[in-house]
């Protein structure tokens, strides 16, 4: 069996991962998080299957003005999944959330980056970096092999986090397919310790 390292914990809402914590089940939602009923339904149904954790789409603001009705309803912790508008997470950390996933991707800009990073020290909020192949920019590393820039764009992310005195740090890697995805992994394991 495969030894599994221990990386820095981390709390979303009441749930601890990381560190010597069990291995946490996380999954998101397939509705229109504006649907209010719909995805605390879905909230609901994930719990029973052994969910602890749920991320939500958060794609405009009245995606983000559902967050509280939402979290009211439902027992797991809440995830925010924010594309493209860094505002969108300013207004899911005012909202309530437990926690946040940026993607490197498609919020490049560093200004914008760092006002999330200032709001979610201040709540203690997590921040999952999560890295998709398909969203890495074509000019970013572009000779590299596929693994070698997911892990390279997390790295910088996580430096450019770490560096506003930042450490409450989730990273995720998705190629296109589970081969790129493990080595991606492999590789950087041993260079964060999130």
């Amino acid at each position: 069996m495969t030894q599994r390292r221990t990386s820095i914990p981390i709390r979303i809402g009441r749930v601890t991962v990381g560190g010597n914590a069990p291995v946490v089940v996380q999954s998101m939602t397939k509705t229109d998080t504006r649907d209010i009923m719909a995805t605390i339904n879905q909230i609901q149904e994930l719990e029973e299957c052994g969910c602890e954790i749920v991320r939500v789409a958060v794609p405009d603001k009245e995606a983000v003005e559902a967050i509280p009705a939402i979290k009211r309803e439902a027992s797991l912790p809440l995830i925010a999944d924010i594309h493209f508008d860094y505002r969108l997470a300013l207004a899911a950390l005012q909202a309530g959330i437990d926690g946040l996933r940026i993607n490197p991707g498609n919020i490049r800009d560093r200004e914008q980056t760092a006002k999330i990073v200032a709001a979610a020290r201040e709540k203690e909020i997590p921040i999952r970096i999560g890295v998709n192949a398909g969203s890495l920019p074509v000019n970013f590393e572009p000779d590299a092999p596929l693994a070698e820039r997911m892990v390279n764009m997390a790295l910088e992310q996580t430096r450019f986090m770490e560096n506003l005195n930042f450490n409450l740090i989730k990273v995720s890697l998705k190629a296109f397919d589970v081969p790129t995805t493990v080595q991606a992994y492999q590789m950087i394991a041993d260079k964060i310790p999130y």
